[in-house]
C-alpha cells in the first residue's frame, strides 16, 4: 500500500533512484566555443524504468515515465500490481505519479488499474482506449499533452491487435530524444495477433502510422519477445544482415526494450516490409495488406 503523498523534494536520499532519474545526465562537452570556452550537451529530461513482469511466462513491460525537472510521472501497463506497487511506492519519494496510461484493454496490460488505483493516496486518472479497465479519459488520434514541463504525449491510434490499442509516442523538448511505447501493435521484429482486427488494419498501424515517425524513435513493446521473434524472420528473412545484428544482440541480451528504433524496424521487422518484393514472393501476395495477413498467418503457425 502506498501511503506517503507523492511530492518533489528537493533532492532524493536513495542513491538507487538516483542512478534510475540520471542515467545519461554526466555533462558531455561537445567543443570549444567562442566565448566562455565549451559547449555542453543539453541533459535529457526523460526518464523510462522498465518494470518486467511474469518473466519466463508471458514476459510484459511496465514502464514509469518521469520529466526529472518537474518530478511528474505517469506509469505506462501496470498490469501486475504486486509487481509495480512496491516501485511506485519508493519512487513516491521523488515522483509526482499523475497518471495510468495503458495500450489496449487486455487484462496483461490494462487489468491492474482498479488495484493499482486502490493503492495510492489519491485518485488519478487513467488514459487509454475505450474498454479499459477503470479508463476515464481517451485522448483523440493524433492529440498531444504534456508530461511535466518537458515531455510532449502524441496518442497514436493503432486498432488490429484490438480496437481500441493506441500508442504512445514521446519526445524530450529539451533533447529531441523521441520514444513510442507500442503495447501489442509493434514488437522488436514482430507484431501483435490480429485478435479483433485485420491485415489492413495492421498494415496502416505498422506501414503508416508507427512508420511515419522519425527513424531515430526507440521502441518500447509491451512484451520482450525478440528471440522468438528472430526465429521467424530468419525463415522469411534469409541473409538478412539487419536480422543478424538483431539475433546477435537477442542473444547476449535478456531485454531489448529501447534497444531498436523505427529506423531499424523498417529493415529488420519483416511486418514493417510487406511493400518489398522478397515478402511478396515469400507469402505469394502482392498487395500489402494481404502481404501482412498472409506473414500472420505464417507466424501463428510456427
Amino acid at each position: 500500500m502506498i501511503t506517503s503523498k507523492l511530492v518533489r523534494p528537493i533532492l532524493s536520499t536513495s542513491a538507487a533512484f538516483a542512478s534510475f532519474i540520471r542515467p545519461a545526465n554526466t555533462p558531455q562537452f561537445q567543443g570549444i566555443g567562442l566565448g566562455s570556452g565549451i559547449f555542453q550537451q543539453p541533459l535529457r529530461k526523460m526518464h523510462i524504468q522498465s518494470i518486467p513482469m511474469w518473466v519466463g511466462s508471458s514476459n510484459n513491460y511496465a514502464y514509469l515515465v518521469s520529466d526529472d525537472e518537474t518530478k511528474d510521472a505517469v506509469i505506462i501497463d501496470p498490469a501486475n500490481p504486486p509487481e509495480v506497487t512496491p516501485i511506485l511506492s519508493e519512487k513516491s519519494k521523488t515522483l509526482n505519479l499523475t497518471a495510468i496510461m495503458n495500450t489496449h484493454h487486455h487484462w496483461d496490460h490494462a487489468g491492474g488499474n482498479k488495484k493499482i488505483l486502490s493503492s495510492l493516496p489519491s485518485q488519478i486518472p487513467v488514459i487509454g482506449g475505450a474498454d479499459c479497465e477503470a479508463v476515464t479519459k481517451t485522448p483523440p488520434h493524433n492529440s498531444t499533452f504534456s508530461i511535466g514541463k518537458n515531455i510532449q504525449v502524441t496518442a497514436l491510434h493503432t486498432p488490429c491487435h484490438t480496437q481500441d490499442s493506441i500508442c504512445w509516442f514521446m519526445e524530450d523538448s529539451k533533447t529531441n530524444e523521441r520514444v513510442v511505447f507500442t503495447g501489442d501493435t509493434l514488437f522488436i521484429g514482430g507484431c501483435g495477433k490480429f485478435f479483433e482486427g485485420n491485415g489492413a488494419e495492421m498494415h496502416k498501424a505498422l506501414n503508416e502510422v508507427l512508420a511515419g515517425l522519425p527513424d531515430d524513435t526507440k521502441v518500447y513493446p509491451g512484451h520482450e519477445y525478440t528471440k522468438s521473434n528472430v526465429k521467424f524472420l530468419k525463415k522469411v528473412l534469409p541473409g538478412n544482415e539487419a536480422v543478424d545484428t538483431l539475433e546477435k544482440f537477442a542473444d547476449d541480451n535478456q531485454q531489448t526494450q529501447g534497444k531498436f528504433t523505427i529506423g531499424q524496424e523498417k529493415a529488420h521487422n519483416a511486418f514493417m516490409r510487406v511493400h518489398t518484393d522478397e515478402m511478396k514472393k515469400v507469402t505469394g501476395e502482392t498487395e500489402p495488406a494481404a502481404v501482412m495477413a498472409k506473414l500472420r498467418e505464417m507466424k501463428n503457425a510456427g
